[in-house]
């Protein structure tokens, strides 16, 4: 008896696990039917050979939940395995025939098939465990690299702001970084206080290490202006030598509204 009792837990454990494996693949990104097949085929170890398998091996934390799905999969067969034998070998001293045993099982079963085929349970775990990996877990979900686009010209870079630096002394508003491409995500203070999000009132002093997010051409040219003497002819210089890609990327978005537009009007005369 006791031996049912523990398959039926191993695969009550095996149903919350495969949940937990979709809805944090959910959470980075995936829709909940295509997060569900995954999650299954990656927990049974079968493989997902799908038009989608470039999407999640490419993307680290998709690639870390289904590693450990398959890991878990791979112990849970195991001990499905050893405690289906034991279920099926009489047991000296077990009140419970065997008859008993695949009766008591395969009713275990049933409720198990029913609580996991139950939209109802199903809608109250995944809240219940999206709830968790939100609020309680310690590692990130969300792929910075693809959210921010770092593969694809743009970057998160430390910059020193030294003493002949032109930033130094002046307010974020006053630097008015954002008109070069340059956006300031932090604030690394001398003394080791941290500045997170800072606000433009925000000054610029001697020590700071400034966390800034950009194209990687346009840090590279702040980072190179800022030992300039004259902070206003180095700003304009930087102004002006991104003049012409802004124009560029003005040009294109414009072309892209008349295209759409152009089907929008198209669509409606048909």
């Amino acid at each position: 008896m006791a031996a049912v009792l523990g398959l039926l837990i191993l695969i009550l454990l095996s149903v919350i696990v495969n949940r937990i494996g979709t809805v944090a693949l959910t959470l980075t990104g995936l829709s909940r039917e295509m997060a569900r097949f995954q999650a299954r085929s990656a927990f049974s170890t079968t493989g997902f050979t799908t038009n989608e398998t470039e999407a999640i091996v490419n993307h680290p934390v998709r690639r870390r939940i289904i590693y450990s799905l398959m890991w878990v999969g791979n112990v849970g067969l195991v001990g499905v395995i050893a405690t289906t034998v034991s279920t099926f070998t009489t047991n000296e001293g077990d009140p419970y025939s065997l008859g008993a045993r695949l009766g008591i099982m395969a009713t275990g079963l049933a409720l198990l098939l029913a609580l996991a085929m139950s939209r109802w349970v199903d809608d109250q775990l995944f809240r219940a465990i999206g709830w968790a990996l939100k609020n309680l877990t310690m590692d990130e979900i969300h792929d910075y690299r693809n959210l921010l686009h770092l593969a694809e010209g743009y970057s998160v870079t430390e910059i020193p702001v030294e003493l002949d630096n032109w930033p130094i002394g002046k307010r974020l508003d006053e630097l008015r970084l954002s008109q070069i491409g340059v956006n300031v995500l932090g604030i690394h203070r001398a003394d080791g206080d941290f500045v997170g999000s800072p606000v433009g009132a925000t000054y610029v002093r001697h020590g700071d290490r400034l966390i800034v997010y950009g194209s990687r051409k346009d840090v590279r040219r702040f980072n190179e202006s800022r030992g300039e003497g004259d902070g206003a002819r180095a700003f304009q210089r930087l102004v002006d030598d991104r003049a012409p890609e802004v124009a560029a990327a003005a040009e294109r978005r414009l072309e892209e509204e008349r295209r759409r537009m152009r089907r929008r009007q198209e669509n409606e005369k048909q």
